[in-house]
C-alpha cells in the first residue's frame, strides 16, 4: 500500500489570536512529492472552528471528518467533540486507529488530537505535528519567547524553518486565524 504523507502544521496562541498553519506538500513514499500545493488547513464548522491535518492523508481526511461530526453532534463545543472523538478509539468503537493526528482551535481553545485517542492541551499555547512540526516547534517557541511578533507573523516564519529543514514540508503555506473578538 501505497503512504501519501509529510506535512508541517505549527499553531500559536498570542494575544488572543490563534493562529494555525500548514505547508502544501503532499509526498507518496519516502522520495517523490505528489503535489506542492495541497491546503491542509481550513476552517468547518460554520468557520468557528479551525483544523489542521498531517499523516496518512486518507486517515487524516477521515479523523478530521469524525471529528467534525462531533461539533456537529455537541454544538460546537471544541473541547467535549475532542474527548468524545478520542473515548470513540479507547472504547474500542472505532473502526481502526488512524495513522493521523489534527490541531483543532476555536477563538478560546487550541487542542492536539490523535487518531489513537489522545486529546492533548499544548503547553505555552505553543503546537506543531507532523514531519517537521519538531523543528516548527523549536522555531515557534523561540519566536514567542523573544520577540513581540504576532501570531500568524510567528506560525509563517516557524514553517518557514521547518521548510527549510525538513524535506517532507515546502514552503507553500496556509495560514488561518480565530480570535476572541470573533463572533
Amino acid at each position: 500500500m501505497t503512504k501519501f504523507m509529510g506535512t508541517t502544521i505549527c499553531a500559536v496562541n498570542r494575544n488572543g489570536v490563534i493562529a494555525v498553519g500548514g505547508d502544501g506538500q503532499v509526498t507518496m513514499g519516502e522520495s517523490v512529492i505528489f503535489k506542492g500545493n495541497a491546503v491542509k488547513v481550513k476552517r468547518i464548522y460554520d468557520d468557528r472552528v479551525i483544523v489542521g491535518f498531517a499523516g496518512s492523508v486518507c486517515d487524516a481526511f477521515a479523523l478530521s471528518e469524525q471529528f467534525e461530526k462531533m461539533l456537529q453532534k455537541y454544538s460546537g463545543n471544541l473541547m467535549r467533540s475532542a474527548v468524545e472523538l478520542a473515548k470513540l478509539w479507547r472504547e474500542g468503537k472505532a473502526s481502526r486507529q488512524l495513522e493521523a493526528m489534527l490541531i483543532v482551535a476555536d477563538k478560546e481553545n487550541l487542542l492536539i488530537v490523535s487518531g489513537t485517542g489522545e486529546v492533548i492541551a499544548p503547553e505555552s499555547g505553543v503546537c506543531a505535528i507532523g514531519s517537521g512540526g519538531n523543528y516548527a516547534l523549536a522555531a515557534a517557541r523561540a519566536l514567542l519567547a523573544n520577540t513581540d511578533l504576532d501570531a500568524e507573523t510567528i506560525v509563517r516564519k516557524s514553517l518557514k524553518v521547518a521548510s527549510e529543514l525538513c524535506v517532507f514540508t515546502n514552503d507553500h503555506f496556509t495560514v488561518e486565524t480565530i480570535s476572541k473578538e470573533e463572533k
